[in-house]
């Protein structure tokens, strides 16, 4: 891998926004835009450094745009295959990427990224 290239962060919006059951799916693009505003006003605790964050929504929550410190990603179909692209565009580039699902884990970690679970992008 390349160790001066930016960490690149890709967070599962779905996921992380799914796992705290606190009426997200009221209103699924305002729970997406509330997790981009945390990332952007926060980073991603326990990681240093230049990282580049990537967030990916699909469904009710395409159309988020982006701001300063996250790039926002619509997926045209599914999510996960979106998520699995951006990996493999990486190259030797480091990711990680944030997520509970266990099929996206494995297809990632196929392809050479690294994977956390959905507490380390929120609060």
């Amino acid at each position: 891998m390349n160790d001066t290239a930016a960490l690149l962060v890709i967070v599962d919006a779905a996921n992380v926004v799914g796992s705290v059951p606190d009426g997200w799916w009221r209103d699924r693009r305002g729970a997406a835009e509330r997790l981009r505003d945390r990332l952007a006003a926060d980073g991603l605790p326990g990681r240093p450094g230049p990282v580049e964050i990537v967030l990916v929504v699909e469904g009710a929550a395409r159309g988020v745009e982006s701001v300063p410190g996250v790039r926002v990603e619509s997926a045209p179909g599914s999510g996960d295959d979106h998520m699995v692209a951006l990996v493999a565009e990486a190259g030797d580039r480091p990711v990680l990427v944030v997520t509970a699902d266990r099929e996206l884990r494995r297809r990632v970690t196929a392809l050479g990224a690294a994977t956390t679970g959905p507490r380390t992008a929120r609060p």
